[in-house]
């Protein structure tokens, strides 16, 4: 939260005061037009005027002194004729927050394919002396973000259980070797350049690896006991790789829960700090986990184990053993492979999944320049986004998923890309990704009850002071448009942002030319 002082609240005050008298009269709720239906329902009927008249009602909404010290970019044009809408530094560059996804989901669709489906390997070093593997068992992993619960009911063992049943089939019940994960598809580094040192513990910034388990996070379920008592902190997965240090305290209702986590930096020592009233509901949170690729491990021995298959070694990285392996002379078992990615781009872009979007990056560097690093996803999507008539050497993107500040974007680039997309055979794909207004992902709370709601699919963006929202909406006669709307360097809450781009938004919704 920020804390203003009493005279900026008061101006405060009285700037949100004039936004939404500037919202009503724009939205048409004090004309006279307004019907005793559009009463009851809540929406005005629509607003007929010229191109040149919506500009300048557009115009006066950027406005908003509430955004006086704030730079807006903005585009907005029209899919059917290419007439521009409303223009506001237009070439500008910003920094795009997630809508840097809209960049990543595109280049996915266009270089690896709607159907492209993420694979892990099995394969074993040594050999089969009838129900023994005597030697390692190795998983290969490519990038799969899926291996989790997300897919599978909320069963996030639902794939190692596969796994170990397949084993099982093959009449594998135990391994005397090591289970090694594989991870040399990838690069080591786990966190996206430009990002904040402290978004270390957080989900949104979990590290990312060739192999991966649970979004390479833990699961917490805290809940309250007596008052003064420790809480009960229950974690999932239940695996021995985490250390969790439990300082939350359960205190009266008439006190406040606050929940902290933080996880020491190169370690899996989890410490949970705070208090939670006594009749709070449980409370879940997350935490990311150093070294995904053991953590997956381990909890794969743990499967494999309950499963009843024996595994005398360990559960180990394959960068800490002393040499590569060798797959020429290693054996084939069985391949596990994802939805495909027309179904996972919806995860990325209607939830802003960060991780979904940092490994697809990686998984097209590794697909073109066959390793998995950001630069190479990055310079793998060059080309298309030079066929999209977007200069490369006039953006800076350093993630996939826009979590960096680095990463730099005009509003006329973006409209760019829509536009690109909307002709393209994957277009259906790209535009039921988007978060739909007042219907779900990051825009279900937002348009709702007005003619942007069910109507605007757009990719909504957030970053300390950056708000930004592009897609595309269809205006009272129809028209197709698409459009970027961004606001940077702002001080006053983002709900205040989010108004004005709502307001955009619905003012398109309700617009029909003379």
């Amino acid at each position: 939260m920020l804390n203003y002082p009493k005279k900026k609240l008061n101006m405060f005050m009285k700037n949100i005061a004039f936004s939404i008298l500037f919202i009503l009269i724009v939205s048409g709720f004090l004309s006279e037009s307004y019907s005793q239906e559009a009463k009851i329902d809540s929406v005005p009927k629509f607003s007929f005027g010229t191109v040149p008249e919506l500009w300048q009602q557009i115009d006066d909404i950027f406005n908003d002194p509430n955004f006086s010290n704030a730079n807006w970019g903005v585009v907005i044009q029209s899919l059917v004729t290419g007439e521009y809408f409303y223009k506001k530094n237009e070439n500008k560059l910003f920094i795009p927050a997630s809508n840097l996804k809209l960049f990543t989901t595109s280049a996915a669709l266009n270089i690896l394919g709607a159907d492209y489906k993420f694979k892990t390997e099995l394969h074993y070093k040594g050999k089969l002396d009838g129900p023994i593997l005597r030697g390692d068992l190795v998983v290969r992993g490519f990038g799969d973000p899926t291996i989790s619960g997300r897919f599978f009911n909320e069963d996030i063992y639902k794939v190692f259980n596969d796994w170990a049943d397949s084993l099982l089939e093959l009449g594998i019940d135990e391994i005397s070797g090591n289970i090694v994960g594989d991870d040399n598809a990838f690069d080591n580094k786990g966190l996206g350049k430009g990002w904040a040192w402290d978004y270390e513990t957080d989900w949104y910034a979990a590290p990312t690896s060739a192999i991966s388990f649970n979004d390479n996070c833990v699961d917490l379920l805290i809940k309250p006991t007596r008052i003064g008592q420790k809480a009960e902190i229950k974690i999932t997965p239940e695996t021995k790789y985490i250390v969790l240090i439990n300082n939350v305290i359960t205190v009266p209702n008439d006190s406040d829960t606050a929940i902290k986590i933080y996880r020491e930096r190169g370690t899996n020592v989890i410490n949970v700090y705070g208090t939670i009233t006594q009749k709070n509901s449980p409370y879940k949170a997350y935490a990311t986990v150093n070294n995904p690729t053991q953590y997956s491990m381990i909890v794969l021995k743990e499967v494999l184990l309950q499963k009843g298959i024996k595994v005398n070694g360990f559960p180990i990285d394959i960068d800490d053993i002393s040499r590569d392996i060798d797959f020429s002379d290693s054996y084939y078992l069985f391949s596990y492979y994802s939805l495909p990615l027309k179904d996972i781009i919806k995860v990325i872009n209607k939830n802003s999944q960060n991780f979904f979007a940092e490994q697809l990056m990686k998984v097209i560097g590794y697909e073109v320049e066959n390793y998995g690093t950001i630069a190479n996803g990055v310079d793998a999507s060059e080309n298309i986004f030079n066929q999209m008539g977007i200069n490369t050497d006039n953006i800076a993107i350093f993630d996939g998923s826009g979590l960096s500040r680095m990463n730099l974007i005009t509003p006329n680039q973006f409209v760019t890309l829509l536009n690109y997309m909307y002709r393209s055979d994957d277009f259906i794909y790209f535009y039921n990704s988007l978060p739909i207004a007042g219907i779900d992902g990051t825009l279900a709370n937002r348009m709702r009850k007005t003619r942007a709601q069910n109507n605007v699919r757009a990719k909504t963006g957030f970053v300390y002071s950056v708000r930004s929202l592009c897609g595309y909406a269809y205006t009272g006669d129809k028209e197709p448009i698409a459009f970027s709307i961004i606001v940077n360097n702002f001080t006053v809450p983002v709900v205040l942002a989010d108004n004005i781009q709502d307001l955009v938004c619905n003012r398109l919704a309700n617009f029909k030319r003379k």
